[in-house]
């Protein structure tokens, strides 16, 4: 098996586990009902979306080091964006590039990718300007992007997808 092979396996294998974590996270919401809720469900809400947050960070960086070849040197997700946009694919370039801004700030909080994202709003994902983050709030893990929502990761991973196919039948 050839390490491309291996990366759409990878990538299944996330979707399957980032399923299971989501379904959790909409449980407890059900459960707490728009309500505090108890310790324990915060904690494990808290624990669920950071499950959540890794699943992402981590398959994104697969997805950087096995496809990586297709490149010279440099930064990948820059050249990529670049390529696509050369060869038309105007809505993948984009959601690379959003999916690699908010990869980015799972990984390093607030920073350069958090304040181009906060310019200029992503249509595949929320960002959360952080006057809306409460240090003290104890029903909400404290996030910069709402993984969490329905759709974060199917989306992530349905671009990686098709960023493989891209690079891999040109």
């Amino acid at each position: 098996m050839d390490a491309s092979q291996g990366l759409l396996e990878q990538v299944a294998a996330a979707q399957a586990n980032a399923k299971t974590v989501e379904d959790t996270i909409s449980e407890i919401l059900k459960l707490m009902d728009g309500q505090s809720g108890s310790d324990s469900q915060v904690k494990d809400l808290q624990a669920a979306t950071v499950s959540l947050e890794l699943a992402a960070v981590d398959i994104f960086a697969v997805f950087e080091a096995r496809m990586q070849h297709h490149f010279r040197r440099g930064p990948f997700s820059r050249k990529l964006t670049s390529l696509l946009l050369a060869e038309g694919q105007t809505d993948l370039s984009k959601r690379v590039h959003q999916y690699y801004l908010a990869v980015n700030v799972l990984k390093h909080g607030k920073g350069a990718s958090y304040r181009e994202l906060l310019k200029a709003p992503s249509d595949f994902f929320v960002v959360k300007p952080t006057k809306n983050i409460v240090g003290d709030e104890t029903d909400a893990p404290e996030s910069l992007i709402a993984i969490s929502v329905p759709g974060f990761f199917d989306g992530l991973t349905t671009t990686i997808i098709e960023a493989y196919h891209f690079l891999e039948n040109r």
